[in-house]
């Protein structure tokens, strides 16, 4: 099969343990892909806010698609190089639609170098910090962001995410992380997913889909997985991802990542 040209990993619930870190052997394997001349990517549903704790027990010092590909992370620079943000005049009227039809539904808007969110927006105490802010509802409107953010306390992901792609049709990419517990789901501009922004990356490398191989866990995941010619589904994933993904890796928690890399990087 040979070597790939490009690794592309999300990052929870696929590259990091339950707890968040990153262990010792899943460190050394990315070291190797990188020593090997690999192009290695992150891609994550996370704001680049986010990133540097990940980054800091990698050593990973390269760029990051965060936000569902909604924007392109210099590590080294420690700036947002590339955005296909969601525009005001397109938040107004979708959020209009989705209010309408989806009575209960709570707001929230992710910039990257900050959150903001309305005051029925459901914030637990472990997302507390200064860089989220609770705005008016009309605020939420005034500027353009990487992800909007939707909560219902009733309905599951699974469950929201279907009916809203159903209300808003085209005017956003609607997706989630998330399939246990209340309702989050992420909406990104139109078109834009982890597998538009991974191309265009990739592209700027002279790198072809049949070069790549990615992990992931979620549904947020598959239009990457569906991009990249050699995709893994960690066994830990959604039941939809492990579906639509021939090749499984084991899970987070007994580095799948790392176990797929080394027998890629074998001699």
């Amino acid at each position: 099969m040979g070597r790939p040209r490009a690794v592309a990993c999300d990052l929870d619930g696929t590259l990091l343990r339950n707890d968040l870190t990153v262990s010792p052997r899943t460190r050394k394997a990315l070291a190797d892909v990188e020593a090997a001349g690999i192009l290695l990517a992150f891609v994550t549903g996370r704001p680049p806010r986010w990133i540097h704790p990940v980054a800091e027990q990698t050593d990973h010092r390269g760029l990051v698609i965060c936000a569902n590909g909604a924007q392109l992370y210099d590590l080294h620079t420690e700036k947002v190089v590339e955005e296909d943000l969601i525009s005001p005049e397109i938040l107004v009227q979708a959020i209009g639609m989705i209010r309408g039809a989806v009575p209960g539904v709570t707001f929230g808007m992710e910039y990257g170098d900050l959150f903001a969110y309305e005051s029925a927006f459901p914030m637990e105490d472990k997302w507390s910090s200064p860089d989220h802010r609770k705005v008016p509802a009309s605020e939420l409107l005034g500027r353009p962001g990487a992800k909007l953010i939707m909560r219902h306390e009733v309905q599951s992901s699974d469950e929201l995410a279907g009916v809203i792609q159903d209300v808003v049709g085209g005017l956003l990419e609607i997706t989630h992380s998330s399939y246990r517990g209340p309702a989050f789901i992420e909406a990104s501009a139109a078109g834009v997913t982890k597998a538009t922004a991974l191309a265009r990356l990739c592209a700027s490398k002279g790198i072809g889909p049949e070069d790549v191989v990615a992990f992931g866990d979620m549904r947020n995941d598959l239009p990457m997985l569906g991009w990249a010619g050699r995709p893994y589904a960690m066994a830990n994933a959604h039941p939809e991802v492990l579906a639509a993904v021939g090749n499984h890796a084991p899970s987070n928690e007994d580095d799948g990542v790392a176990v797929v890399l080394e027998e890629l990087l074998s001699p």
